[in-house]
């Protein structure tokens, strides 16, 4: 049983490196945990995948520990187990999602504007993605606030348009569907983000084709 939709939760990873505030020490290892998520979620699969994000996680887990009032580490702890939480799927995964949401909620306490409102991105697909009650925390009314919070924050951004792009689909609001995700697709490149950017383009070049097909039927 697939407790998370491993489809939806490879969870945003969504702005620039280094945040104004951050040691030095603080910004490589997310410029690294960026770097390496990227790897793992598109560029390896099955065992592999799950494997690498294990690791990352706990690495966030350091990071967090060390620096509790980090929100970048927070949100990229979140970000990290929510990806963890889809490669490793059924039961497991839903203690990830849920561990995951804290760190995500963490990161919103101490900056609500950080990572250009990731956190929400990554809050709204993780309560559209997991189950309701009584088996999860799903819920797609607060899914909807959240994702479009992100993307009062983040209007251009690839990943709060894509992410709002799978709920409307979610939805079967196919038309709104698409809209965003060809604004995804057009939003503006991260220079310090080629891999990721790459990987979502493929996962929006994917969507936006099963999308017309259904839409043609």
């Amino acid at each position: 049983m697939n407790i998370v939709r491993t489809g939806i939760i490879a969870i945003a990873a969504i702005v620039t490196t280094a945040t104004a505030g951050l040691s030095s020490a603080a910004a490589t290892t997310i410029h690294e945990l960026q770097t390496q998520w990227a790897i793992a979620n598109y560029e390896l699969s099955d065992d592999a995948k799950e494997d690498a994000l294990e690791k990352l996680a706990m690495r966030a887990d350091r990071l967090t520990t060390e620096q509790p009032k980090n929100a970048d580490g927070w949100i990229w702890s979140g970000i990290i187990k929510s990806s963890y939480a889809g490669a490793k799927g059924g039961l497991g995964a839903l203690s990830l999602a849920k561990a995951a949401r804290r760190d995500l909620e963490t990161g919103l306490q101490i900056d609500p504007q950080a990572l250009s409102g990731s956190a929400y991105t990554s809050l709204g697909t993780l309560y559209f993605s997991v189950p309701g009650w009584p088996i999860g925390f799903g819920n797609d009314k607060k899914a909807e606030e959240l994702l479009r919070t992100a993307l009062q924050i983040n209007p251009d951004g690839i990943d709060s348009n894509y992410f709002f792009a799978e709920f409307m689909r979610d939805q079967g609001e196919w038309a709104e569907a698409q809209r965003y995700y060809l604004k995804a697709r057009a939003a503006p490149p991260r220079p310090d983000r080629p891999l990721a950017d790459k990987g979502r383009h493929r996962e929006i070049d994917a969507a936006l084709e099963a999308l017309q097909s259904r839409m043609n039927i």
